[in-house]
């Protein structure tokens, strides 16, 4: 596949995972977060078995006990994602869930600092903080109008960045991405049904209610973009394709404007881009150096 269609197609995943921000929203006035995320990862899960399915068969060895401890440590932490995200959409609003779900992207290198004891690259210093005042000026510049819902998206891209750190070494290792992902779907499913009976009260007229939303997040948003991810990294070096589907958060504030009529306060713009300008300044500038420092070796080797 050449690499324009592949970058293609991450846009469209990015495009389809930020529009679903609006779908989650509108379904948290029908049904509670773990009845939507029950719903729309069955679906998901169930979409993307026979891919798993196919890529099981060609696979000889079974998992090792190693592969299956961190199968089920990041199969918790995406259900801590999903759950964090949804429930926090409830108070927030989609453009902010864009942008502080995005925050996963600098907590990686953090997290893979106490995990391997690597240190990250010296530009995670100055992103952090200028993504930490983008957060400040997310909202207007004054902490009393961050609610629990900014919180909890917050906290929930912790589980997203160690979703990120497991899902590529695991997938690498086992030779299993969709299966892994299905896996994720699954367990999620399974966690947010049992959840929902235990603390919500889910019934078939708030499916009917959501539906639409429901199918969008399920099909659109989970079984087709995930596959879409999956076939286009293949043909893309994962730090392009970071900084493509960090765009994700654009979206989401874009169909937040356009569907919801939601809008940021004068300040929260220049919020907004410190968040993402951080985001690329993590995914670009390691790249650059190391290229950069290997032009230099070659010069010097000719």
């Amino acid at each position: 596949m050449p690499r324009l269609v592949a970058t293609l197609l991450l846009l469209l995943t990015t495009l389809l995972w930020g529009f679903a921000f609006v779908a989650q929203k509108s379904a948290t006035h029908v049904m509670g977060p773990l009845t939507f995320a029950g719903v729309r990862y069955s679906l998901g899960a169930i979409l993307m078995l026979p891919l798993a399915y196919r890529e099981i068969r060609r696979r000889a060895r079974r998992l090792t006990r190693s592969e299956i401890n961190r199968l089920t440590v990041l199969s918790l932490s995406f259900f801590a994602g999903v759950y964090l995200q949804q429930a926090g959409l409830m108070t927030t609003t989609v453009t902010n869930g864009g942008f502080l779900t995005s925050l996963y992207v600098l907590f990686v290198p953090l997290i893979a600092l106490g995990w391997t004891r690597k240190f990250p690259h010296p530009v995670v210093w100055v992103a952090m903080p200028l993504a930490l005042v983008g957060v400040f000026l997310l909202n207007g510049g004054h902490l009393d109008r961050f609610n629990s819902g900014d919180i909890m998206v917050i906290v929930g891209a912790v589980g997203w960045a160690v979703q990120v750190l497991l899902l590529g070494e695991l997938a690498a290792s086992t030779g299993l991405p969709i299966a892994v992902t299905v896996v994720c779907f699954a367990v999620t499913a399974v966690l947010s049904v049992a959840g929902s009976f235990a603390f919500e009260a889910p019934s078939l007229a708030q499916i009917r209610d959501a539906w639409i939303e429901l199918l969008y997040s399920g099909v659109l948003s989970t079984a087709v973009a995930f596959t879409l991810q999956a076939i286009a990294q293949q043909f893309v070096p994962a730090a392009n394709a970071a900084i493509v589907l960090s765009a994700e958060s654009l979206f989401a504030a874009l169909g937040g404007a356009l569907i919801l009529g939601e809008r940021l306060p004068a300040i929260g713009y220049l919020g907004a881009a410190m968040i993402f300008a951080a985001i690329v300044m993590v995914e670009t500038v390691p790249v650059l150096v190391r290229r950069c420092a290997r032009q230099s070796e070659a010069e010097a080797a000719s």
